[in-house]
């Protein structure tokens, strides 16, 4: 056991422990800062450089699915305990681990700044901090995950594009940038896109009937299917090319909602076959009973030579405001 610790991780429960009969008035805390997917981890220097530190790493620095290239769930910095103090507080994501006389995990809200997502765990043990960093680290992440994206979106609602048409004729609205410009539109069809220094991200609206993906089985292979299908027929690619998913690796699909709806998420990449392109992409297939259909929403990003992450999860923000009329 190492004192130092127990003594700062005491200090550390002093200040933040909201079960010692005060309420705390969180009105008054300050704006929290960072970019987005910033990650600071409060750790002894020595834990850091050990097991527990690579452990951490492991869970919270690990690649991100369906991008080409290995990219980093989030991008950390780490700090010991005595420097977690003032400014250094305001950190929109923060993961505190050191050892103590208990083994316990607590995930924290707006505890130094607003918004902000904490986690605090503690142990008796290197080997004890490690098992529950791996136990618990898929809770802390989707805990954080969803925390930034609701900080993405309060970025995006500052200045939204107008995009009256897209509700008139597909049903569905959407907080989309006001970067974001409409590059084709029918009455079955929406492509929007927004120009990059090298490159363009990208939003595509369209539906197919609830017959196209049968069941959990094969909803894969159905969603592949069709969205080969709708892009190589709708997106202008030069050369004769097609715009389809790219066959040496399978994409990631889980089941989620989108506007209380139940929706299939899939994420991998895309190619333009017979062409050196491709890039990241993220697909809902939104089960609309009410209208029949599977209205389907992706975004998808091109841009050679800039890392994806942050893109495609400002794209994952977007289709998430998603509501169905």
């Amino acid at each position: 056991m190492r004192p130092i610790y127990i003594v700062l991780f005491s200090l550390f429960v002093a200040f933040t422990s909201c079960n010692d009969g005060i309420k705390r008035d969180k009105s008054l805390l300050p704006d929290s800062v960072g970019n987005i997917n910033a990650l600071q981890i409060v750790i002894p220097n020595d834990l850091w450089n050990g097991i527990v530190g690579e452990a951490i790493r492991n869970n919270f620095a690990a690649p991100v699915d369906g991008l080409p290239q290995d990219e980093p769930l989030f991008s950390i910095n780490q700090m010991p305990p005595e420097a977690f103090t003032g400014f250094a507080r305001s950190n929109r994501l923060f993961l505190y681990v050191v050892l103590s006389e208990e083994d316990r995990v607590t995930v924290a809200k707006d505890e130094y700044a607003k918004p902000q997502a904490g986690a605090v765990i503690k142990a008796t043990s290197e080997e004890k901090l490690v098992a529950l960093i791996d136990k618990n680290a898929a809770k802390i992440i989707e805990s954080f995950h969803a925390s930034e994206i609701k900080e993405r979106q309060r970025r995006t609602a500052i200045s939204l594009m107008k995009n009256d048409s897209l509700r008139k004729v597909m049903g569905v609205s959407m907080q989309i940038p006001s970067a974001y410009r409409i590059a084709k539109a029918t009455d079955s069809f929406f492509w929007m896109r927004k120009d990059l220094k090298d490159g363009t991200t990208n939003i595509l609206v369209y539906e197919v009937p609830l017959t196209m993906i049968t069941n959990d089985s094969t909803a894969v292979g159905d969603i592949i299917k069709i969205r080969d299908s709708i892009g190589s027929k709708l997106l202008p690619v030069e050369d004769e090319g097609q715009f389809i998913t790219e066959d040496a690796y399978a994409p990631y699909i889980f089941k989620t909602e989108i506007d209380g709806k139940f929706a299939y998420k899939t994420k991998g990449t895309w190619e333009v076959k017979g062409a050196w392109m491709g890039g990241p992409f993220i697909n809902y297939a939104v089960r609309d009973e009410k209208n029949n259909r599977y209205l389907i929403i992706e975004g998808f990003t091109y841009a050679p030579s800039a890392a994806k992450r942050d893109l495609q999860f400002e794209l994952e923000s977007i289709l998430n405001t998603a509501k169905l009329e």
